[in-house]
C-alpha cells in the first residue's frame, strides 16, 4: 500500500500531469497521421527528454507509445490507409464497415476494443509485478546475457521470409555498437586513427537517422498526398456497448497482446494474426471476415492495444527491449542513471508502479479524447505529405545536433537517413539494427563480467535460470529448423 501512494505522490506532480496529457493526446494525432507513427515521433523526442526527470520523460514517451494506435486507427477505418504499420489488420474489416455507411460504428468499435486491450493488460502487469520482484534477483550477469542473446535471436527469427537479411542487420547493429573505445581497458576499435570516430556512434544519432530522417527523405521523395476524410457525424459511444458481445473475442485477443508484448521480438503483428485467426475460426460467421467483420475489428484492435505495456515486462525487469521503441526508452533510464533490471524492482518499485497508473490512465485520457475530437483529428490528417516530410526533417536533424552540438552527428544522421530510405525501398527490415546496438552492448558487457566465473562451458548454464534461457535458446532455434526443412520437403514434393 505504500508503494502504491508513493506512486501516486510521484503521478500528482503538475509536470508529470502535465507529461502525461502531451504524451496521450500527442501520440493519438501522430497516429492518425499516415507517414509520421510513434516510432519517428519517439526518435524525434528522445534529445529533449534527456533533460527532463526520468518519471516525465518516460510518461511523455509512454504517452506516444501506448496511444499511437488509437490514433492509426481512424485513417485505416476512414481511408483505407493504415495510420501507423500496426493498424494495417484493421483495414480489412474497419474500412468495410465505414465503407457501408457505418463509419461511426466501426471508430467506436476500434476505441471500444483498444480500451478493452489496454486497460486489461496493464491490470495483468500490476499483478506480474510482484512476480518479476520475486524472480529479477535471480538474474545475474550469466541470466542476462543469455536473455538478451535469446531476444536477439526471436526478433531475427520473427522476420519470417526475412531471417537472414534481420540477421546481416542485427550483426551490423553488433557492430556499430563496438566502434570507440571499448568498456573495459578503452581501447579503440574501429576507428581507424580518426578522432571523430573514437567517441563511438550515437545510439540516438543512429535511431533519428534510420527512423525520423529515412521517413522524411521517403515523403519528401514521394508523391504529394492530401487525404480528404469525410466528418464523422453523431456520436462514438455505441460500440461500447456492442463490445459486450465480443467480450469473448476482446478477453482472448488481449491475452494474447499480453503473452506476444512479453515476448522479445514478436510484438503486435504476431498478436493480431494470432487473435484474428482464432477469432476467424471460432466465429458463426466466418466469410464475413474480410468483408465487414465486427469481430475482426475488436480482435485486431485489441490485440494490438494490449502490446505497449506487456512490452514494458523484460525492459524493466530485464532491461532487455523486445523491440525498436522499448530500445528508444532504454537510452531514456541509461542518461539518468536508472538502470532497468532486477535492482529496480529491489529499490524503485513506486518508479515501476507510478508507469504503470500512467499506462493505465493514458488510455483512460485518449478515449475521452477521441470520443469528443475526431473529427478535429480529420482535418489534421489533411497535411500535406511533403511538408510533413520538411517538419520531420527539420526537427531531425535539429534534434541530432542538440546531442552533442556537432555537425559530424548531423552527417552520420543524414548517412542513416539515407541508408534507412534504401532499406525502406527495397522493404529490409530496420529494426535489428537498433536492437543489435542495445542488446550488443548489454551481452558484450554481461559477458565479460560472468567470464570472471566460469571455468569451463558448462559453468555458464549451471544455474537454474541459465539453463532454461540456454535450452530456450536450443529449442527456439530447433523449432526454427524443423520449420525450414518441412516447408522445403514441402516446395520440393511433387504436386
Amino acid at each position: 500500500m505504500e508503494t502504491f501512494q508513493s506512486s501516486l505522490e510521484l503521478l500528482l506532480r503538475w509536470d508529470v500531469i502535465a507529461a502525461l496529457f502531451l504524451g496521450s493526446i500527442g501520440g493519438v494525432i501522430i497516429g492518425a497521421i499516415p507517414g509520421v507513427g510513434a516510432a519517428v515521433a519517439i526518435a524525434i523526442l528522445l534529445p529533449p527528454t534527456f533533460s527532463l526527470d526520468p518519471i516525465v520523460g518516460l510518461t511523455v514517451l509512454l504517452g506516444i507509445y501506448g496511444s499511437s494506435m488509437y490514433g492509426g486507427a481512424i485513417p485505416a477505418i476512414l481511408l483505407n490507409t493504415p495510420g501507423t504499420a500496426v493498424n494495417a489488420l484493421t483495414t480489412y474489416d474497419g474500412h468495410p464497415i465505414a465503407r457501408d455507411g457505418n463509419p461511426r460504428r466501426a471508430l467506436s468499435l476500434a476505441y471500444s476494443a483498444s480500451l478493452a486491450g489496454g486497460l486489461f493488460s496493464v491490470v495483468c502487469l500490476i499483478f506480474l509485478s510482484q512476480a518479476l520482484a520475486v524472480i529479477a534477483p535471480h538474474f545475474g550477469s550469466r541470466e542476462i546475457f543469455l536473455a538478451a542473446l535469446l531476444g536477439i535471436i526471436l526478433v531475427v527469427l520473427a522476420h519470417r521470409g526475412q531471417i537472414l537479411a534481420a540477421g546481416m542487420m542485427a550483426c551490423f547493429g553488433i557492430f556499430l555498437n563496438t566502434i570507440g573505445l571499448e568498456p573495459v581497458k578503452y581501447t579503440r576499435r574501429y576507428t581507424f586513427d580518426q578522432t571523430w570516430l573514437a567517441s563511438g556512434i550515437d545510439l540516438i544519432v543512429i535511431v533519428l537517422g534510420l527512423f525520423a530522417l529515412s521517413q522524411a527523405f521517403l515523403l519528401l521523395t514521394q508523391p504529394d498526398e492530401h487525404p480528404n476524410p469525410a466528418p464523422v457525424r453523431g456520436g462514438l459511444f455505441e460500440g461500447f456497448k456492442e463490445l459486450w458481445m465480443y467480450k469473448r473475442i476482446a478477453g482472448v485477443s488481449s491475452s494474447f497482446g499480453v503473452l506476444m508484448g512479453m515476448i522479445p521480438g514478436v510484438g503486435e503483428f504476431t498478436a493480431q494474426f494470432m487473435s484474428y485467426t482464432y477469432a476467424q475460426k471460432t466465429s458463426k460467421n466466418p466469410e464475413q471476415f474480410g468483408k465487414g467483420s465486427a469481430e475482426g475489428l475488436v480482435a485486431s484492435e485489441a490485440a494490438n492495444n494490449a502490446v505497449p505495456a506487456a512490452a514494458m515486462i523484460p525492459l524493466l525487469a530485464l532491461g532487455i527491449p523486445g523491440e525498436a521503441l522499448t530500445a528508444m526508452m532504454l537510452s531514456v533510464f541509461y542518461v539518468h542513471n536508472v538502470i532497468p533490471g532486477p535492482q529496480l524492482f529491489a529499490n524503485q518499485m513506486d518508479f515501476v508502479m507510478a508507469l504503470y497508473i500512467a499506462l493505465f490512465l493514458l488510455n483512460i485520457i485518449v478515449v475521452v479524447f477521441l470520443l469528443f475530437s475526431t473529427n478535429g483529428i480529420l482535418r489534421i490528417i489533411q497535411i500535406p505529405t511533403r511538408f510533413l516530410g520538411i517538419i520531420i526533417a527539420t526537427l531531425g536533424f535539429v534534434g541530432v545536433y542538440s546531442l552533442r552540438n556537432s555537425m559530424t552527428d548531423c552527417a552520420i544522421g543524414a548517412v542513416f537517413g539515407v541508408f534507412g530510405l534504401i532499406l525502406k525501398r527495397l522493404q529490409l527490415p530496420i529494426v535489428p539494427i537498433i536492437l543489435g546496438m542495445v542488446l550488443g552492448g548489454i551481452m558484450e558487457v554481461k559477458l565479460r563480467s560472468s567470464m570472471a566465473r566460469v571455468k569451463t562451458p558448462l559453468d555458464f548454464v549451471d544455474r537454474p535460470i541459465a539453463a532454461i534461457l540456454f535450452s530456450l535458446i536450443v529449442l527456439v532455434i530447433a523449432l526454427h529448423i524443423r520449420s525450414f526443412l518441412s516447408r522445403s520437403k514441402k516446395e520440393q514434393s511433387p504436386h
